[in-house]
């Protein structure tokens, strides 16, 4: 297994965690994770490279060894904007000229994609595994959207906490049961941590839970998907659950029609793994990230 060094960098007031694997002199690949994940989530993919990559995983801001800034305010919700912004200074701190290669997951996947269409100057290529949008909002949604932010202010969502690290690796299990027991077990260890009365806690604010009070405006995403210069590899799961939950009742060909936006586009398709691509199937993650950023 390859050892990742911590490292933390001061972006926008917080202190985010950095995970960074290999040697400096090599070519980066920044990597974001997703939602209720930390950035050791992608030490499968980082063992199964065959060329020498400089990895830099962070932490996304509430989540991991980074700071918890909307705990601390004691309220309100994280956006994308928050990540895309720490994005940038993160860039900027280690690779401040020329182009970049992101990878990103889930959440970590729309960040990616979102930068490459504000900062076209700075992104070479693109790697975007299970990321889709959400769901195209309509204004008639916006009063109940508002009501469940205040709702979800006035009574905070909290986080389960787990007798044991085992108890934590069975969640995972749960949620992924392709999910390898050891490889479980790796995840447990960083995904929580005890709680100093005898149980183990996420390492996530609980205030990711509160949804925020503006809603997805998916004609403003696809506007800045179309100023993306940099070619885009879209990798998703056979029979994508995270997809079809998504989609809803929109017909996936539909819904997949707002990848057009995207100027270079292509996709991949891999069997054998659900929405955690890159815990199913990490050698053939790792082998599409090398083939499409060498």
């Amino acid at each position: 297994m390859n050892t990742s060094r911590s490292e933390f960098v001061a972006a926008r007031g917080v202190r985010l965690h950095v995970r960074r694997w290999g040697h400096a002199d090599t070519p980066m690949l920044f990597m974001l994770h997703g939602w209720m994940d930390v950035a050791a989530s992608f030490q499968f993919v980082v063992d199964a490279l065959g060329g020498d990559w400089q990895v830099i995983a962070p932490d996304l801001r509430g989540f991991g060894l980074s700071d918890w800034p909307v705990a601390a305010r004691g309220g309100g919700s994280y956006s994308v904007q928050d990540y895309l912004g720490d994005l940038d200074a993160l860039i900027d701190h280690y690779a401040p000229s020329g182009e970049v290669n992101l990878v990103g997951h889930s959440l970590g996947a729309n960040v990616v994609c979102l930068y490459a269409g504000v900062r076209p100057q700075r992104v070479r290529r693109v790697v975007d595994l299970e990321g889709f949008g959400l769901a195209a909002a309509h204004p008639a949604q916006a009063p109940k959207r508002l009501v469940s932010w205040l709702d979800e202010l006035r009574d905070p969502p909290q986080l389960k906490r787990y007798a044991s690290l085992e108890d934590v690796a069975a969640r995972l299990i749960k949620t992924n049961p392709r999910l390898d027991p050891r490889r479980a077990q790796f995840l447990a260890q960083h995904w929580s941590k005890p709680d100093g009365e005898g149980r183990f806690m996420l390492l996530a604010d609980p205030a990711h839970k509160v949804r925020g009070p503006t809603l997805y405006r998916l004609d403003e995403v696809m506007a800045v998907w179309r100023k993306v210069s940099a070619k885009v590899l879209h990798v998703e799961a056979a029979g994508s659950p995270t997809l079809a939950q998504i989609a809803g009742e929109v017909p996936l060909d539909e819904f997949k029609a707002r990848f057009r936006a995207f100027p270079d586009w292509r996709e991949k398709i891999i069997d054998g793994a659900g929405h955690m691509v890159h815990h199913d199937q990490p050698e053939q993650i790792a082998a599409l990230i090398e083939g499409f950023c060498a």
